[in-house]
């Protein structure tokens, strides 16, 4: 009897001490059967974030914080991070950012990490992880106090003679010219209506649809116009690519060797030519350059113009036979 009892009581004992492990699995976020690794992240102000805290991954839980140290050499804060499963099991990169967050205003802090680039290698067991500083919230919570603290007292300011000094002068504007503002208005309404209505310049423009249809009109010359100058251009590409391929007329001109040695050798010949001229060679140069030929030449012509200026009574038979006959 007595082994019973002492029996039942271990067991329930044991069951006991399984149930609170499980408990401060689950709640507490102590995980003493589970594998994992820790990472480091130093932060300058760790703001309310307490171990058990968990740390997230696009929203996904991957882990715990373990413990938060002070760092005394570097006035730095040490937060030790212990996440689930391996390094390989894990997404986290040599150059993912660590971040303290917090789920809504009076949420719970968590640490976030991003994912880091694609191509970076993952991460070594007990690395430092870089870091990325929040706002305080508390700090945040004081400066909207402070501004809400300011629209109070600018509103309360608002009241009593204050507001009677603002609005008092614009009040006695109004007065002052209610007539000249009312017939302002007056004029503005007509001014309206008759637009509306369609009339003067302005509302035919609005309204008159011949304006309409002549603005289409326009804007379809133009694009005919456009056309007209793309097939232009067109053509004019068209030209200069068979001109470069040494097409029709202007192309063999240009690039035809053939032609080009030819004109080159004319041109050759024709200064050969001239230069002889100039030098009295051959016929031509003869004939321009010797004076004998000059001075007969002048002569005929002296001959001539005397037999004319003799004969003008004379018939065309003897013209002709004393003109012969003064020549030669």
């Amino acid at each position: 009897m007595k082994n019973t009892l002492e029996t039942r009581l271990g067991i329930f004992v044991a069951l006991a001490v399984i149930a609170a492990v499980l408990i401060l699995e689950t709640v507490g976020g102590v995980e003493w059967f589970q594998r994992g690794y820790s990472l480091n992240a130093l932060f300058t102000n760790v703001q309310d974030l307490k171990k058990g805290d968990p740390v997230k991954m696009a929203g996904v839980e991957i882990g715990r914080v373990e413990d938060i140290k002070l760092e005394a050499t570097n006035d730095e804060v040490r937060v030790i991070m212990r996440l689930k499963g391996k390094a390989d099991d894990t997404p986290v990169k040599t150059d993912s950012m660590a971040t303290i967050k917090f789920t809504g205003l009076m949420g719970q802090y968590f640490v976030s990490l991003d994912f880091g680039t694609a191509g970076a290698p993952r991460v070594d067991p007990g690395a430092y992880l870089k870091t990325q500083e929040q706002p305080d919230f508390s700090a945040m919570m004081a400066k909207i106090d402070k501004v809400a603290s300011g629209v109070e007292k600018l509103t309360a300011s608002f009241t009593g003679d204050k507001i009677d000094n603002l609005l008092g002068p614009l009040t006695d504007f109004i007065k002052a010219n209610r007539l000249p503002l009312t017939a302002t208005i007056a004029n503005l309404q007509a001014v309206s209506a008759q637009i509306r209505d369609g009339q003067g310049t302005v509302g035919k423009l609005i309204k008159d649809d011949t304006l309409y249809y002549a603005a289409l009109a326009t804007v379809s010359n133009f694009q005919d116009t456009a056309s007209e100058i793309k097939l232009t251009v067109g053509d004019a590409r068209r030209i200069v690519n068979d001109v470069n391929a040494g097409q029709g007329t202007v192309g063999k001109l240009l690039k035809d060797e053939t032609l080009y040695r030819e004109t080159t050798a004319s041109m050759t010949n024709l200064k050969e030519i001239l230069q002889k001229v100039n030098q009295g060679q051959g016929t031509v140069g003869k004939l321009i350059n010797d004076p004998e030929f000059y001075k007969n030449a002048k002569l005929s012509l002296q001959k001539l113009d005397q037999a004319t200026e003799g004969l003008e009574d004379e018939g065309p038979l003897s013209v002709l036979g004393l003109a012969v006959g003064r020549l030669f």
